[in-house]
């Protein structure tokens, strides 16, 4: 297999030997596969923050937050998600074991790869690596917590269910969501810069690539035990 089929974005959420029958359906294998990948996500979200060259836009109104209150940055993503969490009572959504997981892991992992990460102010490069790997992170993270089942992150919940419920597509719910998610951070002082641009046009190849990657794995998995 060469290097561009193996990077080929895949548009679909493969099944996989990992992925849950019920959004509470735990084994050790599908636990482990869940946590290394949320806790890929926070790092990711910290390398991105780390750089300075400008957050995601949750990890924005994270910052924004946590410079008007007492509030670290993993406290204040981990308050805001539980927020986020409490509209999906009104669209009748329900969480399963790895939205709770989601709001636990990442808010934990990104305070500490703020807390160990060195600050990036003078060399660009590394800046730059900071975002690329980041953004990477961040995809490879979200295949493989999505593809074991157990529930969607609390954002990604919320866009599903305004969707579900009014029928507007869920990439202008997702653009919209996001859209005051950012300014109301901006306005609060998180850092908004070229890395969240760069941020907004990968993280989607980011996320399909990285789909094709675990599909990639499982078939190697297969093929290996069959």
């Amino acid at each position: 297999m060469n290097l561009k089929t193996l990077l080929r974005p895949h548009k679909t959420i493969p099944k996989t030997s990992w992925t849950a029958t019920s959004q509470w359906s735990l084994s050790l294998p599908r636990f482990l596969i869940l946590i290394i990948g949320l806790s890929f996500f926070g790092f990711g979200e910290a390398l991105l923050i780390q750089s300075t060259l400008g957050n995601a836009p949750w990890s924005v109104l994270s910052q924004g937050i946590s410079k008007h209150t007492p509030l670290s940055l993993g406290w204040s993503t981990l308050l805001i998600s539980t927020l986020v969490l409490l509209g999906w009572i009104p669209l009748k959504q329900r969480p399963g074991f790895g939205t709770i997981a989601n709001i636990v892991v990442i808010a934990f992992t990104l305070q500490i790869g703020t807390d160990f990460f060195p600050i990036q102010h003078h060399t660009m490069w590394i800046r730059f690596l900071y975002v690329f790997v980041g953004i990477a992170f961040i995809g490879l993270a979200s295949a493989f917590y999505i593809t074991c089942g157990l529930g969607p992150g609390p954002r990604d919940g919320l866009m599903t269910g305004i969707h579900r419920v009014t029928g507007i597509r869920v990439g202008r719910v997702r653009l919209a969501i996001e859209s005051i998610v950012f300014s109301i951070g901006w306005a609060c002082g998180g850092r908004v810069g070229i890395g969240t641009l760069l941020f907004a046009l990968l993280i989607g190849n980011s996320v399909a690539i990285s789909l094709g990657l675990v599909r990639h794995l499982e078939d190697a998995i297969q093929h290996r035990w069959s």
